[in-house]
């Protein structure tokens, strides 16, 4: 009885820690340290309308409508956790928040966004996220204290309805940082059903330290919420640079947008394999789509290419051959 009481403290520690279920820590607590275990979990990623200005109270309800509405949707197809795009409740345009605007882009006057309204939802949707026992993760501004400008960000809320951590958009476009936002600060990580998870948005898609830094944070996908307005050539270049991310570091990437994108790059999932696993339809609407994503502990990709990192080929280099060393020679 001892025994079996101090496993079940065991068990619920690492589940309050991690937001695993109950049966997950326990199979991962009786898991040998030596052995590899294939994991898996069914995921949503979603395409939401665009709401952008945060003073139109009927707009941010709606969004929290249509967000849940998706949520429901992913739960009837058994999924444990679903994606939303950077702003899913509100992605305000810079004009409309423009002090001097709207013809003139200047500082965010952030007094103009209805916040109560917006932590109405922001709650109606923590709440209905327990009640599916469905992980969710989405995008929403995050207001600090007058006189900071807020954080761009993704709140992560867990299948009991918990706000489990939050990611703040690091590497910002000129416009965010001179005019809108405050940058955040760390990576930040989570666990569902053992698998680990990272978060980016925004145009960090741009950036390839992001996504090899989550790799070394030994991460199984990366969910990156970005705005997408309309269809353009930047959006292709965002979901060719998601397959090249996937690829290069062998995990999972989830690719939320808003609607109007996907006639040119609808949301989707991409495999480690650099391919699109499932995408939603390209039809400029709210939508999901749902796969079932796992790790591989039996590919050698991601070990060799650390091993690849680290100075693997120094000791094989030469040095003092002058056939090595120089470059006029045939």
């Amino acid at each position: 009885m001892t025994q079996n009481g101090n496993l079940k403290r065991l068990v619920r520690a690492r589940a309050a820690k991690t937001g695993e279920s109950y049966t997950a820590a326990l199979q991962h607590i009786r898991q040998r340290p030596d052995e590899a275990v294939i994991r898996s979990i069914r995921i949503a990623v979603a395409q939401t309308s665009l709401f952008n200005d945060p003073r139109d109270i009927s707009a941010l309800r709606a969004s929290g409508v249509e967000m849940r509405r998706l949520m429901e949707e992913a739960h009837k197809t058994g999924a444990r956790l679903i994606h939303f795009p950077e702003g899913a409740t509100c992605s305000p345009n810079k004009r409309i928040m423009s002090e001097n605007g709207p013809r003139e882009i200047g500082p965010s006057n952030w007094t103009r966004c209805e916040w109560s309204i917006l932590r109405e939802e922001l709650e109606a949707t923590r709440n209905f996220a327990s009640e599916l026992k469905l992980w969710t993760i989405f995008g929403s501004v995050h207001q600090l204290t007058s006189p900071h400008r807020p954080h761009n960000s993704l709140y992560v809320i867990s299948d009991r309805g918990e706000l489990v951590t939050r990611y703040d958009e690091r590497l910002l476009s000129n416009t965010k940082i001179s005019l809108m936002y405050s940058p955040g600060k760390n990576p930040v990580t989570f666990e569902v059903d053992g698998l680990r998870f990272g978060c980016s948005m925004g145009m960090e898609l741009h950036y390839p330290e992001i996504f090899t830094e989550y790799e070394r944070h030994d991460v199984d996908c990366v969910l990156f919420s970005t705005t997408g307005e309309a269809p353009s050539a930047p959006s292709l270049a965002f979901a060719a640079e998601a397959l090249g991310h996937a690829a290069s570091n062998s995990y999972w990437i989830s690719f939320s947008a808003h609607a109007p994108q996907s006639l040119t790059v609808p949301s989707g999932i991409a495999a480690p394999d650099g391919q699109w696993a499932v995408q939603c339809p390209t039809s400029g609407e709210a939508a999901i789509a749902v796969t079932t994503i796992r790790n591989d502990p039996e590919s050698p990709a991601r070990p060799w290419r650390r091993n690849a990192r680290a100075n693997l080929y120094t000791p094989h280099q030469i040095d003092g051959d002058p056939r090595s060393d120089g470059r006029n020679l045939f």
